[in-house]
């Protein structure tokens, strides 16, 4: 084998591997966007009205003076998994606090257990979609090579036009996987940051709700300046 042969032999190699580099790049873009969004369906509560009925349990307790029992509601399998009942465990292990450093508390527990994990799995959603129109661009301009060597080591018999046209379109294919990948991975992930909107909302509207009970109900019993 020549050195030209050589190259040619890397180069049809490494064009070849874009195929299962990007197969490989797709199913782990689309298992992160499954990850991500059964994440954010277990950290809210399906509607309004189940997330209400939570905290109406919840109020009725702390009206009694009985943290514990919200403590036990929060820690049942149907809440476990949810922001918010996290949130309000976080609050009832640091009642001897005043609501303000609470309301903080709860917003670094909140970026710290919930929101870090998911944009660190979002940030791997937008590297599969930067990487796999690049690594199709890749294949084509490889591919290119191929052929484009191919027409220049040839013999004086000529190189035979379709399979040129056949190389050169194999090589195309790259870019349209990669752009066919990249699409609906972009199309996913508009729809993670609005469901995360709602998650933050969400989190927001509940958390508040508590802390302006919680507050209420354990003023009388607490001198804090």
């Amino acid at each position: 084998m020549d050195l030209q042969q050589g190259i040619q032999y890397l180069i049809d190699f490494a064009n070849n591997s874009v195929y299962p580099a990007q197969g490989f790049l797709a199913l782990y873009g689309v298992y992160q966007v499954i990850l991500v969004l059964r994440r954010l369906k277990s950290k809210m509560f399906k509607t309004g009205k189940s997330a209400d009925e939570f905290l109406e349990q919840v109020h009725q307790e702390l009206r009694r003076g009985n943290p514990d029992g919200v403590a036990a509601l929060c820690d049942t399998p149907a809440y476990w998994s949810k922001a918010v009942p996290q949130l309000i465990m976080v609050a009832l292990g640091n009642q001897d606090r005043d609501i303000g450093s609470i309301r903080r508390l709860l917003t670094e527990s909140f970026d710290r257990e919930v929101l870090s994990d998911l944009q660190y799995r979002i940030s791997w959603i937008n590297t599969v979609i930067k990487s796999e129109p690049m690594l199709g661009l890749l294949g084509t301009v490889l591919g290119m090579i191929a052929a484009f060597g191919k027409i220049a080591s040839a013999t004086q018999t000529g190189v035979d036009p379709k399979q040129l046209a056949d190389d050169i379109s194999f090589a195309l294919v790259t870019t349209a996987v990669g752009l066919l990948v990249s699409i609906p991975l972009i199309l996913a992930l508009s729809f993670i940051q609005v469901r995360m909107g709602r998650l933050l909302d969400h989190v927001q509207q509940y958390t508040g709700v508590f802390l302006e009970e919680f507050e209420s109900t354990r003023q009388p019993t607490e001198g804090r300046g």
